[in-house]
């Protein structure tokens, strides 16, 4: 039987009483609503996520109720989340739910392995969180967390022995893992963080390797995130607006009027229809993938 460590008691602890109220969180989620906080989450902030994950989840409370509609609507309901490969990975991962499971999650990690767009992080999550499964769950948060306690150093790239590393610090029992597993990612996100650690208010301080020996600095300074502003992430993001905002095909010269540099537009443009997200028709207009737009006329304002 695994032996955990002893900190992890003390963090399973200060996360009962300190975890944030989160919706995914709450009593009763099923594992497909799990899978859609996941894949919100990713690389997105979670005030962003609640309010899509809400009405995603309004909208559509199953696999089958995402998978009956065309993935042109879930790029549309993704809204301004960012990276909106996401919405079709979803919408994708939905339909196999429904053509080889029976419209319910599976169950196993390497069931959930099978699904289109579902990596080992996110089926880890889902059965650890979703089904409460013995599962090491590991994150950038899980991953610092770790490195400065039980290795004492100020953070570290994710590699695949970290599953190993963090599976020995859990539990035994499947609940009381996935418990710590979240817990982990909890004082990651909210007290071990990567600028500004508040190591006065942590549970595990005097467990911690790394403030033993001082809180020596990062091996490398931490990368601030990319600007956004004039990249082609900025041109996507105003050409997918348009498409999103109209339930008819847009004219070429609508969108021609979106970004006044035409090489990054067509460039921004072309990506998009590689990525799945547009899709080009025949009169030189563009819609979202699987739009119904045979016999409608293109938006021309």
């Amino acid at each position: 039987m695994p032996q955990h460590s002893s900190w992890i008691d003390d963090l399973t602890a200060w996360y009962a009483g300190a975890a944030r109220d989160l919706p995914w969180r709450a009593p009763g989620t099923t594992p497909y609503a799990v899978l859609v906080s996941e894949v919100m989450l990713q690389q997105t902030p979670v005030a962003r996520v609640i309010p899509a994950y809400d009405g995603w989840l309004a909208r559509w409370p199953t696999p089958a109720a995402l998978a009956a509609d065309p993935s042109g609507e879930a790029v549309r309901m993704w809204g301004r989340l960012g990276y909106p490969r996401r919405a079709l990975r979803l919408h994708a991962a939905s339909t196999a739910v429904v053509l080889r499971f029976g419209g319910a999650l599976p169950t196993t990690v390497p069931e959930l392995l099978t699904l289109p767009g579902v990596g080992d992080y996110t089926a880890r999550a889902v059965a650890a969180f979703a089904l409460r499964q013995r599962h090491p769950v590991v994150d950038t948060n899980v991953r610092r967390v770790v490195a400065r306690v039980v290795e004492g150093v100020g953070d570290a790239a994710v590699t695949k022995r970290d599953l190993a590393l963090v599976e020995d610090l859990l539990p035994a029992g499947g609940e009381e893992a996935a418990t710590a597993s979240i817990a982990l990612m909890e004082l990651g996100a909210l007290l071990c963080t990567a600028r500004a650690p508040r190591c006065a208010a942590c549970p595990v301080s005097a467990s911690c390797a790394w403030l033993r020996a001082g809180s020596p600095p990062l091996a490398a300074p931490v990368k601030r995130p990319q600007g956004y502003a004039g990249t082609d992430r900025q041109v996507r993001g105003r050409l997918l607006a348009v498409l999103r905002d109209s339930h008819q095909p847009i004219a070429g010269e609508v969108l021609a009027q979106v970004w006044d540099e035409p090489a990054q537009r067509a460039r921004a443009l072309d990506s998009l229809v590689a990525d799945g997200l547009v899709d080009p028709l025949p009169d030189g207009s563009y819609a979202l993938p699987g739009s119904p737009a045979e016999g409608r006329r293109p938006a021309t304002q």
